[in-house]
């Protein structure tokens, strides 16, 4: 049963955010979550995003928000935010950005259940290193949300366009992850450590993915 309140959260980790949630912290039985990126996911990708004015939804974003929320999913958004460590955007700025965010999918009838954010910028340019556990591809964004919201991480996604995306996902031991990747074949990707993501074309496409597998599907792919 869908709350009809929303509990759009910002939690920022790194110094003065909250402490780092080590241990994975899932709820069996709780409320599966699919976990989505911002950019490139929801919104249109602008590189270092610090203008609202700028920000524009995805086709079908707001639709497969919806379809998600009323199939049971939390939907989180799970975002690297280094544009605030880089000086270059206020936590205030960001704020103002995902409340254009959130009224441009409240206008398609879709809402958020809470909004996760990593202020601090990157050490190096490898997107599959994890350099600190609240910044993708660490899980603490998606430990924290698991914590704080009780969600079942083994029911839950990961979804988004970078590597960095599905192996938060992958590192959090969620059910599965979804690379957005326009053009490329779908299917399964499998690695050499026995993880394994899928791709889709967009969000939507996810969403069908996702959905398809509940309540009973193959078995899970990030373990």
């Amino acid at each position: 049963m869908m709350s009809d309140g929303v509990n759009v959260t910002v939690s920022a980790g790194g110094p003065g955010g909250s402490p780092a949630v080590v241990a994975r912290p899932s709820r069996p039985g709780g409320r599966p979550a699919a976990f989505l990126d911002r950019d490139g996911t929801i919104i249109e990708h602008v590189h270092y995003l610090t203008d609202p004015r700028l920000v524009r939804l995805l086709p079908g974003a707001a639709e497969a928000i919806r379809s998600l929320r009323e199939a049971g999913f939390a939907c989180v958004v799970i975002t690297n935010q280094s544009a605030i460590g880089r000086g270059m955007l206020t936590e205030e700025g960001l704020a103002r950005i995902h409340d254009e965010m959130c009224r441009q999918l409240a206008a398609e009838g879709a809402v958020l259940d809470a909004i996760y954010y990593c202020p601090e910028a990157p050490d190096e340019e490898d997107r599959t290193v994890v350099e600190r556990l609240d910044r993708k591809p660490g899980p603490g964004m998606l430990f924290r949300a698991a914590e704080t919201l009780g969600l079942d991480l083994d029911a839950s996604w990961m979804v988004g366009d970078l590597i960095s995306d599905v192996l938060a996902g992958v590192n959090a031991r969620c059910r599965g992850s979804v690379l957005l990747d326009p053009g490329a074949a779908e299917g399964l990707l499998s690695g050499g450590d026995g993880s394994g993501y899928h791709i889709a074309d967009d969000l939507s496409t996810a969403a069908r993915l996702i959905l398809a597998w509940v309540p009973d599907g193959p078995p899970e792919t990030n373990r």
